[in-house]
């Protein structure tokens, strides 16, 4: 073995060292389940929601104002999910999708996918979506998932009232969700 060889070998381990001890001196923090409202009227929760804002996600890069979305039932007890958007250019964006209850009809839990119907027996097509937050009124609502990766503050109405969305955030952080990565979505008053 050359002088570099046992140099270069020598760097790695010291390297790697630093890492290791943070690693098993750092406590491993274990959050508390992501907790659901318990009860969900569907049929109420159907209709259009805006967007109020969102931790960023790779699939709505493109969208920059009036994401919105409508939820219509389905005969089958399915729901049919219209998400749009306006990108930097002005155009409007649609992706069609499709929502199912998991477990009873007031379950706030569903799945969603995007992915062609031919896929949909595929699992990684859809994704959780867990109603985490809805006022009595069904106006102002928290979704996200399992593992607190998504978060979507939606609306029946473009804007929101302050104080609502404060209290709605303090909520939000009792369930250890970090509050300070959610983007503000612009709604003008040119939506379609």
């Amino acid at each position: 073995m050359t002088f570099q060889q046992i140099w270069l070998a020598a760097s790695l381990v010291f390297a790697t060292l630093p890492t290791a001890a943070q690693t098993a001196t750092t406590p491993v923090v274990t959050l508390s389940p992501v907790h659901t409202i318990d009860v969900l009227d569907l049929p109420r929760y159907m209709g259009t929601w805006y967007e109020i804002a969102k931790f960023p996600n790779r699939f709505q890069r493109q969208c920059v104002a009036n994401t919105r979305a409508q939820y219509l039932a389905q005969t089958d007890g399915s729901v049919q999910v219209l998400n749009s958007c306006v990108t930097v250019d002005g155009r409007t964006i649609d992706a069609l999708g499709l929502a199912k209850q998991v477990g009873p009809a007031t379950s706030p839990k569903l799945q969603v996918r995007f992915a062609p119907a031919w896929l949909s027996w595929l699992p990684m097509v859809w994704g959780d979506y867990w109603v985490i937050d809805l006022d009595a009124d069904y106006r102002l609502a928290a979704v996200s998932d399992a593992k607190r990766e998504y978060l979507w503050v939606l609306s029946r109405t473009p804007q929101v009232d302050a104080l609502a969305y404060g209290a709605l955030l303090e909520r939000l952080k009792a369930q250890n969700f970090d509050v300070q990565k959610l983007e503000r979505t612009v709604q003008t008053s040119a939506t379609r």
